[in-house]
């Protein structure tokens, strides 16, 4: 689908996240007017505001924001309205304790911040259907709304659920899976540590435990509910909205968060995904930038590539534009000069079409008043309302580019079931964060732009064949269809890397009976003898790859290849040294490249040089590793963004003349791009 219709925008377009419930009203038209001054066009509304519309339980008033949509709907103004699910009003969280999540040892999250409902709650269910009801019925045919927004953040601040609540739709949700007791037994090993259950109703979400350890297969299966009960919530809005809202309004949620298939909630229940970005998080206090090892504010390019993977061209509903904290934390610092153009642009690069500011101004009071937005408290035109208006123009000369998709090299591929087994199982961790940093820095300072590709359900080869180069570092939990995906990829003509702890787990996450890499064995052409955790006194691995050192990092599985298959490099210390570290094998049209280690950032830059993928634009520019490359594509045409992170110019080399959007010039040759600058260059057909 493609945004910019479902958006109804035919160029890229700034908004500004904004709260009449905040402000005297009459700061509203001198508000709106000062955006549309400044070339912001769209304002999202309403996401914390259900005890305007519903004051006492059933009794429902819309004369606030009626006032305020009547004084937009006198200005070009659009609107993206939210459902204010978010913050339940008091009255409920006073009358219904049920709809309140709880810590994992029972305590209830009591009114007072946000987010403490919890999804499976009947009564919160229903509070929740007559509100979103209310609003669609009364907002739904508003000229003025482009499109609505479910909930803010979902799983944000906290991303589990205890409440007994939870523990009752738990239980429906594993007889649903599992059909009996004795099959959830099996699945969940509960001979193990006599944890055996006789009853679906002596089953609960973890609890409190000695150490904290619980069974981690119960735990795989309370993130895949988690999960559930998420798309299930937004489905539940997202149904009544579409009952009620004109074709061509869009219906999005802003994320991402952990513990939920945003892909699913996105496929089921959404138009599109929205991201909320800030990336001056890199340097808030006690973080020492220049030695991030993931490259500072330049890391929000891997959140942005998520959700590109889930939408692939998509919005940004909270760009930041201040400094960022609240009253119990000290936050982040304001942008500097050139800071929110450089980040507004980061995330048209990697596939915006739609950038909202939060917030238009600082508000008073509140836990949040240290969360920052274009305006300060004193209301006075400012250094970034200044560059919002410099943003909006450049938007402006960037017309050509909306709904361009982003060009990748190559992709690294992701489940969610690995993902959730990543953070329960400690050595499915370690690796999984090693190579998770490697891969993206790698790409960075290569200037290889990459992809995340989510296999799901519906997964299909074709989608897999898009990429010359396929990475899943470590395939853990595999399935067969995941295996049959990869193996109809390669004998395609696909390239396929793998690393350690690859397949040696199966869907419930019990470690298989037979040699790993188990569904892969075959096509990997590999089998693992042994495999340890690197430890002292060695502290690093490394392995030799035709005389070059390659750091083979965190864990290794030493290998044996199976006939046909060849050693491409061999583990240099230990007691395994001279052993296999990197097997090749053939298969189909195409290769696999089993490598017995994790992927540091020197290691996968090693994989993207020798297999011909890194700096696929080499020809076109010739960048320093503080650059960023992105590029997007539309009918042929290239746009390629030129990002500078620094606070001071670093020198690019421009291979051949090409126009530069943003300033309507053309350039050539050795040209210094000014700190925090971003060039758009039109480098024309492949």
């Amino acid at each position: 689908m493609e945004k910019a219709s479902v958006l109804q925008l035919d160029k890229m377009t700034l908004g500004v996240c904004y709260y009449p419930e905040h402000w005297k009203e009459e700061l509203w038209e001198q508000d709106l007017a000062r955006m549309l001054q400044s070339g912001l066009r769209v304002i999202r509304i309403a996401e914390f505001a259900w005890n305007f519309f519903e004051p006492e339980e059933g009794v429902f008033t819309f004369e606030f924001f009626d006032r305020f949509m009547q004084v937009v709907e006198k200005t070009p103004m659009k609107v993206i309205f939210c459902t204010p699910t978010a913050t339940p009003p008091a009255w409920a969280s006073d009358r219904y304790p049920e709809i309140l999540n709880a810590r994992k040892d029972g305590v209830l999250y009591r009114h007072g911040l946000r987010r403490h409902y919890n999804y499976n709650s009947e009564k919160y269910r229903q509070l929740t259907r007559d509100i979103v009801s209310a609003l669609a019925r009364h907002y739904g045919q508003h000229p003025s709304i482009i499109g609505w927004q479910i909930d803010n953040e979902l799983n944000c601040e906290v991303n589990e659920f205890y409440s007994e609540s939870d523990s009752v739709c738990f239980r429906t949700f594993l007889k649903e899976k599992y059909g009996s007791i004795e099959r959830l037994n099996e699945a969940w090993g509960t001979a193990f540590w006599n944890q055996s259950y006789n009853d679906f109703e002596q089953v609960h979400v973890p609890r409190t435990t000695l150490n904290e350890e619980g069974n981690p297969h119960q735990k795989l299966d309370y993130l895949r509910f988690i999960s559930e009960s998420t798309c299930r919530y937004t489905g539940l809005q997202a149904k009544i909205l579409r009952a009620h809202i004109p074709a061509g309004v869009f219906i999005t949620t802003n994320g991402l968060f952990g513990n939920v298939d945003n892909h699913r909630q996105a496929a089921e229940n959404l138009d599109f995904m929205m991201y909320d970005s800030y990336p001056s998080f890199a340097f808030s206090p006690g973080s020492d930038p220049k030695n991030d090892p993931n490259l500072a504010d330049r890391k929000w390019s891997q959140n942005l590539s998520e959700t590109r993977s889930v939408s692939p061209v998509f919005g940004v509903m909270e760009q930041q534009s201040g400094a960022g904290g609240w009253t119990s934390w000290l936050g982040s610092p304001s942008p500097k000069p050139g800071q929110m153009t450089l980040w507004a642009l980061q995330s048209v690069a990697h596939g915006a079409d739609y950038v909202s500011f939060f917030r238009w101004r600082t508000c008073t009071f509140g836990t949040e008043i240290y969360w920052h937005g274009i305006l300060d408290y004193d209301n006075r035109d400012n250094r970034r309302l200044r560059e919002a208006a410099q943003i909006a123009g450049k938007l402006e000369k960037l017309a050509p580019v909306t709904g361009a998709r982003y060009k990748a090299a190559f992709a690294v591929i992701r489940e969610y079931d690995n993902l959730f087994d990543a953070q329960y199982d400690a050595w499915h961790r370690l690796v999984h964060e090693t190579s998770e940093a490697g891969w993206f820095q790698a790409a960075q300072l290569t200037h290889t732009p990459m992809d995340y590709l989510y296999i799901t359900e519906h997964t299909k080869t074709e989608e897999l064949l898009r990429y010359p180069l396929l990475v899943y570092p470590h395939a853990t939990l595999l399935s067969e269809r995941t295996a049959g995906l990869l193996e109809s990829y390669v004998k395609a003509g696909g390239r396929l890397i793998t690393g350690c702890r690859t397949g040696y787990k199966d869907e419930n996450g019990h470690c298989i009976m037979q040699p790993k890499p188990g569904l892969l064995r075959e096509l990997c052409g590999a089998e693992v003898e042994d495999f340890t955790l690197i430890g002292p006194p060695v502290g690093r691995s490394f392995a030799d790859w035709d005389g070059e050192q390659v750091e083979a990092t965190a864990f290794n599985d030493i290998l044996s290849p199976l006939p046909g298959a060849e050693v491409l490099a061999r583990y240099c210390q230990d007691y395994y040294a001279g052993q296999p570290a990197l097997i090749h094998n053939r298969c189909g049209r195409g290769e696999v490249f089993s490598f017995g280690g994790a992927f540091s950032r020197e290691t996968a830059m090693v994989f993207l040089r020798r297999l011909g993928i890194a700096e696929p634009f080499a020809g076109l520019v010739c960048l320093p590793p503080e650059c960023e490359l992105a590029v997007r594509e539309k009918e042929g045409e290239r746009y390629l963004f030129l990002l500078n992170y620094q606070s001071r110019p670093i020198e690019v080399l421009l291979r051949r003349e090409m126009e530069e959007l943003l300033s309507g010039g053309y350039k050539e040759g050795a040209q210094k791009l000014p700190p925090y600058g971003v060039w758009v260059l039109r480098a024309g057909q492949d």
